[in-house]
């Protein structure tokens, strides 16, 4: 094959490899990511995870229907729930349980700008730590940060879900059910704070699943943002 056989192919390949470097500087692709992006896309990651976990924990059954983060008798309570169940006594135990999780679902309609603010704390030095770490890293983080912060702001609101629900009536109608018991003691559990406890633990376990998912699976990263970071 001589030169002017051969140039034409020469140019075919150079502009074949001109696209391909022009294809992948498009998508990102072998580029090292900045600062920035790693900053912006765990922001993101976030903020969509905590706002997918705000929604689904505020839907009717959010927690009652999830076995992962239900609401149970409080521990101090436990043995009032025994010693009621043994003797016929299920039904006003149930309805307390019930609307425990409809309190914690009530509060957390108004959870998501909470933890959307939250978010905004997070370091460049922090995101590239959290990037390399456990699959729930970002979220051991958020809680890490914020729980003192979110007790103080979710409290307030876990109250106002309790009296909508009527929560302190249903444990009334339990505790008085179960101080007609002979010689059984009396218990009084703090149920605001531990609402508000169950809330937020029930919150970020539904976010480390959000965020599980953006880290292991392509279909859940829904910006090219989200692509470039977790690819």
């Amino acid at each position: 094959m001589n030169l002017k056989e051969f140039f034409p192919i020469i140019i075919l390949a150079l502009f074949m490899s001109s696209c391909e470097a022009l294809n992948k500087a498009a998508s990102g692709i072998n580029m090292p990511l900045t600062e920035g992006e790693v900053s912006n896309g765990l922001k993101e990651a976030l903020e969509i995870g905590s706002g997918n976990a705000a929604s689904n924990a505020a839907k009717n059954g959010g927690f009652f229907r999830n076995a992962a983060i239900k609401i149970l008798m409080p521990p101090e309570a436990q043995k009032v729930e025994n010693t009621l169940r043994s003797v016929g006594l299920s039904k006003p135990v149930d309805d307390f349980i019930l609307s425990m999780n409809s309190a914690a679902e009530e509060a957390s309609k108004e959870a998501a700008p909470i933890l959307r603010n939250a978010v905004r704390g997070i370091t460049i030095n922090d995101a590239f730590n959290i990037l390399r770490g456990s699959n729930d890293a970002a979220t051991v983080y958020l809680k890490e940060k914020t729980s003192a912060d979110l007790q103080n702001a979710f409290k307030p609101v876990v109250v106002k879900a309790m009296n909508k629900v009527e929560v302190t009536k249903y444990w009334n109608t339990v505790s008085t059910a179960y101080n007609k018991i002979p010689l059984v003691t009396k218990v009084n559990p703090n149920l605001e704070n531990y609402i508000t406890e169950k809330a937020i633990d029930g919150l970020f376990k539904l976010i480390a699943d959000e965020e599980f998912k953006i880290r292991k699976d392509p279909v859940a990263r829904i910006t090219p943002l989200l692509r470039r970071v977790f690819s």
